[in-house]
Order: C-alpha cells, then sequence, then structure tokens
C-alpha cells in the first residue's frame, strides 16, 4: 500500500500552485473546475515520487490557519536529495521572505532538514 496523494484546501489557489511549482518543480495538471459546487483543483507531481499534492479550493474555505500547532495534518516534507541541497533551498526560501522556523540541522532522529512556514502557514519540511 502506499499513498496517492495529499490534499490540501487554500485560500489562493493560485498562489499555492506557483508555489510548488518554483520551489519544489511541481507538474501540475489541467485545473479541474465544477461550476455546480465551485470546487477549483490542481494535482500536482513531483520528481521521483508516486505521491502526489492536490490544492483545492472552493467558495465555503474559511481561513483557520492561525495556529500553527493546530490539530490535524500539520506539515509536508519533500526530500531534494542531499545536505546541500537543503542548505540552498532553506536560503531561497528565507531570502524571498519565508520564515525559517527551524534548522538546517540534524534533528535527534537522525534526519539533516529544516522546516518553514510556506503560503497560507502550510509547515514544509525540506530534509536531504
Amino acid at each position: 500500500m502506499k499513498i496517492n496523494h495529499i490534499a490540501l484546501y487554500c485560500l489562493d489557489l493560485e498562489g499555492m500552485k506557483k508555489f510548488f511549482i518554483h520551489y519544489f518543480n511541481g507538474a501540475p495538471n489541467n485545473m479541474y473546475h465544477n461550476p455546480n459546487t465551485g470546487l477549483k483543483t490542481y494535482i500536482l507531481s513531483f520528481e521521483d515520487s508516486d505521491a502526489r499534492l492536490e490544492l483545492m479550493t472552493r467558495p465555503e474555505v474559511e481561513d483557520e490557519r492561525e495556529n500553527i500547532y493546530r490539530q490535524g495534518f500539520i506539515h509536508l516534507s519533500f526530500s531534494v536529495g542531499s545536505e546541500k541541497l537543503v542548505d540552498n533551498l532553506t536560503k531561497l526560501l528565507k531570502e524571498d521572505g519565508y520564515q525559517v522556523l527551524s534548522g538546517p540541522r540534524t534533528t535527534g532522529d537522525g534526519y539533516y532538514e529544516s522546516c518553514i512556514i510556506g503560503p497560507e502557514k502550510i509547515l514544509i519540511e525540506i530534509t536531504e
């Protein structure tokens, strides 16, 4: 068994899509739009990964992102391939105005990673 995809509701669908394309080389499909419900989605694929990310929005989506330690799914983690690539991407994201919460560092359980606050306060871990 494997994870097929994870879905996120977001307020700024196009902005989120651009973020994952720019920083993580996401490849989106064509937008799906259901005019009856207002649902709009993109599914992004990532190099060397079977898992995909579905970005979704609809008129009823509310902004509930104030507490980054809220209940439920809390972060996405991307493996970039090396410590140097973790360092480089973390530096780029910081220079582009994203807050770095931790790292880059080796965690107590042996992972080399950083964690940033991405758009819409989504936590994103960047691992080697």
